[in-house]
């Protein structure tokens, strides 16, 4: 498997041979998620999911950054601690997230978990001599670090003449980064220099180190984290450990709103609450991938619509697939869709593995939803063969995280009741009662299928946009 690799510029085979381990950077909890958060976490969310298909054993850390300036602006807007802020939103990531279908970390360490491990990290460099004590805090001296700009490929010059930095009198150079703030309000906490808070590269560093270690197989965020947070982890990183950061570095594009980037001022945001609501888990997870991960993608409700159309079509194969019935299986329809599976299946784990091609991995998923879909529209769909095609169909849908809606047994032991009425009001020619119902199982939110010598059903995700 390849992957690029922001650092070198190219794509990057990945060393599967021992595992792989994956930071990602996670959000900054003083609000509600949003759109862009949901498509960087779903990519990863749909990478290890493959990863884990094919055997390999993951380490899939997640940060929540919960120590901020946005948190104690908005702690003191709302008249409450910093604490309960974080702590509202990170109950508010979990409840939008798990609707998403996406698989729970193997931790989500805390930055304020992880005081004494950052302070520990920055006593070296100070010992390094790479850090130093201003009268603002302490900061990270970027000359000391002759391979600054790497990552984001920007040079020092440059970043000097006209670069985002924070203006601070009391540092040595224009570049340099705090790892600790002095600070008089709360949330602060004791350090050798002084009462503070940590600056917000640093958590990361800290977090991913300990838990990682050093030279882990991908760090991975937003295209917007390259810099400085992504720079300035592996300044820092380094300067401490001697060693290579991370091994690739992997950033998501953005989603933008009708062309422009999403930013409250321009109240353009849409929260994972939001396209919940309106979309639904599926259509949301299949609009993030519908894009190279890697490139920035519109936010367009046409294209949504659209995917409506074709999730509807995977929830028809699934039902085909599961309610056919036993029959003689045609050897050579069967040879063919085996022949069309194999070749799906290839397609799928190409894409993949090349840069992690989502969309033409989702090609081929819905090539192998329309073989399907075309069996059962030509009556020839058995038992047999449905279980052939539902082996490739699943897998998929799993590493996609796609969920189909499923029904239980007693809904299903109503449903053919309703089914068998009716269709002995129709045998009766007795449509009204008969489209009743249809109507009753509607609300049910069934659909019928009517095939020509039998009725099959499926249950449909019931989506706001819709409405």
């Amino acid at each position: 498997m390849k992957i690029f690799d922001t650092m070198s510029g190219s794509e990057k085979e990945l060393d599967t041979s021992r595992g792989v381990r994956i930071y990602l950077c996670g959000v900054t909890v003083y609000d509600d998620s949003h759109i862009g958060h949901a498509r960087t976490i779903i990519v990863f969310d749909t990478l290890r999911r493959y990863l884990q298909s094919h055997g390999i054993k993951v380490r899939f850390i997640q940060n929540f950054t919960d120590v901020d300036d946005k948190i104690i602006n908005r702690a003191r807007i709302d008249g409450v601690s910093a604490e309960v802020i974080s702590s509202k939103y990170i109950s508010s990531y979990f409840k939008g997230f798990d609707s998403l279908n996406v698989m729970r970390a193997d931790m989500y360490p805390k930055a304020t978990e992880h005081i004494t491990e950052m302070i520990d990290l920055i006593k070296i460099l100070l010992d390094r001599k790479i850090a130093y004590v201003s009268t603002n805090g302490v900061y990270f001296s970027v000359s000391k670090f002759s391979e600054y700009g790497k990552l984001s490929k920007k040079k020092i010059d440059d970043l000097i003449a006209g670069a985002r930095v924070e203006v601070d009198e009391t540092k040595k150079d224009p570049l340099d980064f705090a790892l600790w703030k002095f600070a008089d309000d709360e949330p602060r906490w004791p350090s050798p220099w002084g009462l503070g808070r940590p600056g917000w590269h640093i958590e990361c560093s800290a977090m991913s180190l300990k838990y990682l270690g050093n030279d882990f197989e991908i760090h991975g965020g937003g295209r917007d984290l390259i810099f400085p947070h992504h720079e300035n982890e592996i300044a820092q990183s380094e300067s401490y450990s001697g060693c290579n950061f991370a091994k690739i570095w992997m950033h998501v594009g953005m989603v933008t709103i009708n062309g422009e980037k999403m930013s409250k001022s321009l109240g353009n945001t849409k929260s994972v609450d939001f396209v919940l609501q309106k979309w639904g888990p599926n259509i949301i997870r299949i609009f993030c991938l519908s894009g190279h991960y890697s490139k920035p993608i519109d936010y367009s409700e046409d294209q949504l619509r659209e995917t409506i159309t074709r999730w509807r079509q995977v929830e028809n194969c699934y039902y085909e697939l599961f309610l056919a019935e036993e029959g003689v299986i045609n050897p050579t329809l069967a040879r063919d869709v085996e022949t069309t599976l194999r070749a799906a299946e290839k397609e799928f784990d190409d894409a993949l593995n090349s840069d992690f091609n989502t969309p033409l991995a989702l090609g081929a998923f819905f090539k192998v939803v329309k073989t399907a879909n075309q069996i059962a529209g030509e009556e020839a769909m058995v038992r047999p063969l449905a279980d052939i095609i539902l082996l490739t169909f699943e897998k998929m849908l799993e590493i996609l995280g796609l969920k189909v809606s499923r029904v239980t047994d007693e809904e299903k032991k109503t449903l053919i009741g309703l089914i068998e009425r009716r269709a002995l009001l129709r045998d009766q020619r007795n449509f009204s009662d008969a489209d009743a119902i249809r109507k009753e199982i509607s609300s049910m939110g069934i659909v019928l299928i009517d095939h020509k010598k039998k009725t099959l059903w499926m249950k449909q995700e019931r989506i706001g946009a819709e409405g």
